[in-house]
């Protein structure tokens, strides 16, 4: 939502709200996925404005005050900083979108690699990783 959510957004039931002007990701891309998935889990049929290409068009909206709200992933909203602020649901449980990491056979610097691994599974990896508002590996 954009900064002091004037709309009063309080979670995803208001998405069901006409009265609201709000943006999501369209289907074909993984972030209106994430947002399909959301909205099962929730039980409720969105009443959607605007349908975007990214997540990054769709947190613009909000960044403009386009829209009342968007629903986008959590490192986009810290990574946006004080012009957006973030609502917490739980129903993003049922979208949790999983990264994996792995050294390649064949890499061209397979110690690199192997560090680099390394480091996203140590403890400051892991905390870099929630800092940025991912979960821990």
């Amino acid at each position: 939502v954009p900064a002091g959510n004037p709309a009063g957004i309080t979670g995803i039931a208001d998405f069901a709200n006409a009265d609201l002007i709000l943006a999501i990701c369209a289907s074909e891309v993984p972030c209106g996925v994430a947002a399909e998935t959301v909205f099962d889990a929730a039980g409720i049929t969105p009443s959607v404005d605007s349908l975007e290409e990214d997540v990054r068009a769709a947190l613009t909206k909000v960044e403009l005050g386009e829209v009342d709200a968007a629903l986008v992933y959590v490192t986009d909203v810290l990574a946006a900083g004080e012009a957006v602020e973030g609502i917490d649901f739980p129903e993003t449980e049922a979208a949790v979108n999983s990264y994996p990491i792995a050294t390649l056979a064949g890499a061209p610097n397979p110690d690199a690699a192997q560090a680099w691994v390394e480091f996203i599974l140590s403890e400051v990896g892991a905390s870099a990783l929630q800092d940025a508002g991912f979960r821990s590996p």
